[in-house]
Order: C-alpha cells, then structure tokens, then sequence
C-alpha cells in the first residue's frame, strides 16, 4: 500500500475551459442530467471570464469560458477546443500540500491564496502536470456553501432526469511519445502514489495500432489516473490522433461511475448521446469469458454494454463518442461489480470501434 505525500479526500471539481459555457452547462444538462447550482460572472463582479457549476451525485464540473479573445482562456480553447484545464483535488491543508509537491519537483501553477464569503473560506494552490493540465490542491474544511467563495446559487427550471452517476472513479490522461514513464513517475514521487497496474502495445493493440498506459492511484483508491503513451503500430493509434488535435498532451477522457449501468445507458442514449459500437458477435462469447453475471445479456446487446471480469469481481462499461468537436475528449461509463481493474478484456473491441470512427475521420 503506498503512503500518500499528502492526504486526497477525493477529486473536488474538473474544471473545463469551453468556448460557450453557457451553451455547454445546457448540454451537461440535458444530455448527462447534471444539475446547475452555482454561477460565477461579470453579475457577479467578475469581469473577464464566466463559470457555470453543475453537480451530479458527488461529481462537481465547472465550465468556464473567457468573454474577450486575448485572455488566457481563449487561447487555451483556441489551441486545445473545449477540454480539461484542472482536474482539482480536495485535500485537507491547501498549503502543505503545495509546499510538499513544489519541494519534490511539481511546478507552480499558481500560489496559494484563500477567498472568504459569508458561508467560510477556501484555500487553493496549483501545480502542473502534463501539457496545460493542472492540479488545484482544494482546502474546504471551514467552508459551508454551495461551491466556493466568488460564486453565487443558480439554478433554473430545467428537469433533466438524472443519469444516476455517483463519483469520478478515474480520469485518463494521453501525453507524447516516451512520457508515459516519466509522468508515472511524477504522481509516484510527487503525490506517493503507488503504481496500479501496466499495460503495453501486446495488451492493448489491434491489427493497425497500438498504446501503453500506466495507472497510478492513491492509497484509499479514490484517485485512479491512467497515462497513456502511443505505441508504433502499421497506423496512426488513437492517442496520436488525439494528440494531434489537442495540439499536445491533455484529459482523454472522464469515467463516471454508476451503481445501475442499464438505466443510465437507456437514459444517456434517450437523450441522444452517441457511443461507440461493437458488433453482435462480442456479445456470443461473453459467458465463455466472464462467467456468470446478475445482467442479461440480451440487455447488455441491445445497449451495447461491454463486460469484463478480473479476481475482485467484473464491471461493466461503454464509451461515448468524442463530446467535443475535436475528436478528444469523451466519457467512459462503468459499473463495478467487485472489478478493480480497467476492462482489459475489452480492449480489442473497443480499439477497434475507436478505429472504425477513426476511418470515418480520415485519420486512421
């Protein structure tokens, strides 16, 4: 079991870096069944930038866009599109964690610094991982409202049903050729993170292409990051093409957990979320490989949910198609039953979806 450098009580908010947030906060809504519950913008005597807080079970999302083009958001969508700038982590002491991650080799993203509002303070410091990714370190233990200083309670009269997501249970990073390690690396001596599990191009490959990822994760498991690298394969993989259209490393994609995969799948494609596909045939051999399970099968084919087992139990999961209009960032869907793993056996179906869309793109 590794030993935390600091402790993380769990992942606080992501926050994304869009270029209409207000037209992205309604299709968080409508199409993931987020609630709206705080604001943040010129009304509120922020000039430069606007933030729309959706919450669902304990997942917070932040969508935040600039309001003029030479702004340091602005350039970010401009290089990246919409994406992932902080994936914030809520730890006890804002400040020693910082202190501590600088002293073992994080770089500065911003120092620490504390924001009061009737409801408490928050302190915040950041540092930077891979591309233009940060990390907020996010104190909130004498703060009582409903996201953080600066913001005000908004909500509307929206009643989008709820997709039935609990918590993050891991975010996916893809950086360059040959950083894999070295990011490994940095969550280990940086955060104490302990090395989860491996996989290289003979674990994850098809026919045409190829990558390797790590996954690191912090001692009560509440942190899980994947860092995928490419691998050399006879074709362009999908880290690369994301990589070529996130303009550099970046957030690949968001797992959101549920406790009833069925009911959030109907309900997500009910709302037109597209995902990716496989055949029929996967669903022939599944018993063969995973056993027996609670779920039907036939259920499981007609909404096309992928199953996989390892010794703690199985899981189930889908991924969506790119939610951006880059090919970049997605989100996977998983339910676990007793499965700690990541859904190895899976890997060929899915890559070879991924490339079927690929192929359409023009880009395999």
């Amino acid at each position: 079991m590794s030993q935390d450098t600091f402790p993380i009580n769990g992942t606080d908010y992501v926050e994304f870096y869009v270029g209409n947030a207000n037209q992205a906060a309604l299709y968080y809504q409508a199409g993931l069944g987020f609630k709206l519950i705080a604001y943040r913008g010129p009304e509120t005597g922020v000039r430069d930038r606007v933030s729309y807080v959706l919450k669902q079970g304990k997942i917070v999302f932040v969508l935040t866009s600039a309001l003029n083009s030479d702004h340091e958001i602005s350039r970010h969508v401009a290089k990246h599109g919409d994406g992932v700038k902080d994936i914030a982590l809520w730890v006890d002491d804002a400040h020693y964690a910082f202190e501590t991650a600088v002293a073992r080799g994080a770089e500065v993203a911003y120092e620490p610094y504390t924001i009061e509002d009737e409801h408490g303070r928050v302190t915040l410091a950041g540092i930077k991982t891979y591309g233009d990714t940060i990390h907020s370190f996010v104190e909130r233990k004498d703060y009582h409202g409903t996201f953080m200083p600066g913001f005000i309670d908004k909500t509307n009269n929206r009643n989008d049903p709820s997709c039935g997501f609990k918590v993050i249970d891991h975010c996916v990073g893809n950086v360059g050729w040959g950083e894999m390690n070295k990011w490994a690396e940095f969550y280990q001596k940086v955060m104490g993170f302990e090395l989860l599990i491996t996989f290289d191009d003979k674990d994850i490959s098809t026919k045409y292409t190829a990558l390797m990822s790590k996954v690191v994760t912090n001692s009560n498991r509440y942190i899980k990051f994947p860092i995928n690298e490419p691998a050399k394969g006879l074709k362009k993989s999908q880290i690369e093409e994301y990589l070529d259209f996130y303009n550099g490393p970046g957030c690949q994609h968001i797992a959101l957990l549920t406790d009833d995969i069925i009911s959030t799948i109907r309900q997500m494609r009910k709302n037109g979320i597209e995902f990716l596909y496989v055949p029929d045939t996967y669903y022939d051999t599944v018993e063969a490989r995973v056993g027996k399970i609670d779920e039907d099968i036939e259920t499981l084919k007609e909404l096309n949910i992928l199953v996989d087992r390892d010794n703690e139990g199985y899981l189930l999961q889908l991924f969506t198609k790119p939610v951006m209009s880059r090919p970049t960032v997605f989100f996977e869907i998983i339910q676990r039953k007793g499965a700690e793993s990541f859904g190895k056996g899976n890997f060929q179906a899915l890559f070879e979806s991924i490339e079927r869309e690929q192929a359409l793109r023009g880009t395999l």
